[in-house]
């Protein structure tokens, strides 16, 4: 006998179909995307967001304002702050993505994001949906790109993650069916696997790397995952110069540690899930989440931001300055190598190399026995000023 409250869970259900059929649709169509060698002007955005969000977000900025200062005084790039991304503004409009923002941010090409809170059920506040999230399904950011460089131990890993299906793109819509049973759902759409999966393989195919691996849990969540895997299979045809190879995420979690085999690993793609999880522990090897930088890349828009989150306890304790900047200047980075200021980005990457991997003097802990951010930034303003930094770099690189 069916419980009164399960017409309303069909109903639901029949929503969110209806609602991802028609999203399925939409993503199928061709679409152009921006060149953006053929703007007059690069606006950046920039938003602080939450707790040590606007600290490490206003080292960033001042670093790309050092290295772009050409750039500024000619009128080639706006850097522009956005205000109002704040878990209070949100509470208060109770949305995950305010609309003046969105309007703000819709003026940019680029944004270089903080980060931002995501309150929880039983928070005791409202359970709005990640802004994050939002920002990705407005502007269809389907490609999360985290590098992961490990150079001492010849780690230099790609992940692709899926960034608008899966468990996230219905994390908010799930149903509580009675008091003894919730449902949440999942979902993986053949157009939406396959761009992402192409770009992994294209990726590969433009920096050389000879090995494509392919995470799901197929062997079990046999329907999405067997999907994924299916669409990869197809896709790795077209290119047959590159060998692939598919992995369960849970197996291939614990080979990231596996000093013998983890080496092995070139360009990685996975489902939005586990690609959230694995990315994480990818740069806790690197040196922790604080040095892991993000892209979330769309055909006529990117956004780029750290990895982690807004870290409160920090902001709570009294430590908020001495929050490390380096996963947002690493964002940086890879804005700069999109938007096709390669140059920039590599002069910015080895400053970064030095400052926060070889040379360290202002290691960053988090804590008042380390640098302060601001101190981090003023260490990497004056690195980019060094007309020695090549020469330094290449040094630390033979050592």
């Amino acid at each position: 006998m069916s419980h009164p409250s399960f017409e309303n869970a069909v109903g639901r259900f029949r929503t969110i179909l209806e609602e991802q059929y028609q999203r399925v649709e939409r993503i199928s169509r061709p679409v152009e995307w921006l060149d953006y060698s053929k703007l007059d002007r690069l606006v950046v955005g920039v938003i602080g967001g939450d707790g040590i969000g606007p600290i490490i977000a206003g080292e960033a900025r001042r670093v790309m304002e050092e290295l772009l200062r050409d750039e500024l005084k000619s009128g080639r790039v706006e850097i522009r702050q956005i205000e109002g991304l704040t878990i209070e503004n949100r509470i208060r409009e109770l949305k995950p993505l305010p609309e003046e923002v969105l309007a703000e941010i819709k003026k940019c090409h680029v944004l270089l994001k903080g980060p931002t809170t995501t309150p929880e059920e039983g928070s005791g506040v409202p359970n709005i949906e990640s802004a994050n999230i939002a920002i990705r399904r407005a502007f269809d950011l389907f490609a999360n790109v985290r590098p992961v460089r490990i150079p001492s131990q010849g780690i230099d890993w790609v992940f692709f993650r899926e960034n608008t299906e899966g468990e996230y793109v219905l994390g908010s819509k799930g149903v509580l069916v009675t008091p003894d049973m919730a449902v949440d759902f999942k979902v993986t759409t053949r157009p939406g696997a396959e761009r992402i999966i192409r770009m992994a393989f294209e990726h590969a195919r433009k920096t050389g790397r000879k090995r494509v691996t392919v995470v799901t849990k197929a062997n079990v969540i046999k329907t999405t995952d067997g999907l994924f895997l299916e669409v990869a299979k197809g896709v790795a045809k077209e290119f047959p110069e590159i060998s692939w190879d598919g992995w369960y995420i849970d197996v291939f979690t614990a080979k990231l540690i596996d000093e013998k085999r983890r080496r092995d690993f070139q360009v990685v793609v996975l489902p939005n899930l586990y690609g959230d999880i694995v990315t994480d522990e990818a740069a806790e090897l690197q040196g922790g989440v604080g040095t892991a930088g993000s892209a979330n890349i769309g055909a006529r828009f990117g956004m780029f931001e750290a990895i982690h989150g807004s870290a409160p306890r920090m902001i709570s304790e009294g430590r908020g300055q001495y929050a490390d900047p380096l996963s947002l200047m690493r964002a940086a980075v890879m804005m700069l190598e999109h938007v096709g200021m390669k140059e920039k980005s590599a002069m910015l990457s080895k400053a970064l190399d030095v400052c926060g991997v070889y040379d360290q003097k202002a290691k960053i802990t988090g804590r008042p026995d380390g640098a302060t951010a601001a101190r981090f930034g003023d260490y990497v303003i004056a690195t980019l000023r060094d007309p020695g930094l090549d020469a330094k770099w290449a040094s630390f690189q033979k050592a």
